[in-house]
């Protein structure tokens, strides 16, 4: 297993607090990973968590929804932990609403968050990597890198853009030894899902979708992030693997 082993491996995680991003920063701290978490909220319980694993734990205070705090954001974990082998663009939102009245303020929100700061992060994440001649970047993508959804256009955009740039970083950072690959997380049951959860009809019309027949827990998707970020898959670049419980096999 040692093929699976992070150990002495250093990991940025953004938007960790809660869900999809508590849950990988804490199975990367597991595989042996220090990680340095960044976002808007305070992530105290996340950072027990990675203390309790035994691993170093650094919190950056950064709004990601523009480029301005990125160079610092990687700077702040280089000093911190001593360097970067591993990015996981976590960080996002959604904002819904039907398509004649969708805004411009909601459609920049999303793609700014989403898909420019992911963009930018990564680039001075990568120019690390370049130099030591390794590195890990995760994107979070989504079944909308596949599907159009319905009432979120924008997050759709970004999300397709997010499975296009990762392929396209693959591309360029495979000679330096990078590896760019994305996770597109199925139905998983977080903050940003909780209106779709509290809609009986919608809850009802996707778990019938999907053949496991549940939604999926943040658990789910950390053990793909691992793989990602390990040595693994080092001859694993510009994937996108839909961990979806079925959904797109339906």
């Amino acid at each position: 297993m040692i093929s699976f082993s992070l150990s002495g491996r250093r990991a940025l995680v953004t938007g960790a607090n809660t869900g999809i991003g508590q849950a990988i920063a804490v199975a990367l701290a597991q595989a042996g990973a220090d990680v340095a978490v960044a976002g808007r909220s305070a992530p105290d319980e996340t950072l027990d968590m990675i203390e309790a694993a035994g691993r170093r734990a650094v919190n950056i205070t950064a709004d990601l929804s523009s480029t301005g705090p990125l160079a610092r954001v990687v700077e702040e974990t280089v000093a911190g932990l001593g360097g970067i082998d591993i990015l996981v663009n976590n960080a996002g939102i959604i904002r819904r609403n039907d398509l004649p009245d969708f805004t411009e303020e909601d459609w920049d929100a999303v793609v700014d968050t989403n898909l420019k700061s992911l963009f930018f992060l990564s680039q001075a994440a990568a120019r690390h990597m370049m130099a030591q001649g390794c590195g890990k970047i995760i994107n979070i993508a989504s079944l909308l890198s596949f599907q159009g959804g319905i009432r979120v256009p924008s997050y759709a955009a970004a999300k397709s853009g997010v499975a296009g740039v990762t392929r396209a970083m693959a591309n360029e950072l495979a000679p330096a030894g990078v590896q760019v690959n994305a996770i597109a997380p199925g139905y998983i049951a977080t903050n940003n899902t909780a209106a779709l959860q509290a809609d009986e009809t919608r809850n009802r019309q996707i778990l019938e979708r999907i053949p496991t027949g549940r939604w999926g827990r943040p658990e789910d998707i950390a053990g793909t992030a691992v793989f990602f970020a390990a040595p693994a898959s080092d001859y694993v670049t510009g994937q996108v693997l839909a961990v979806d419980g079925g959904w797109l096999a339906r």
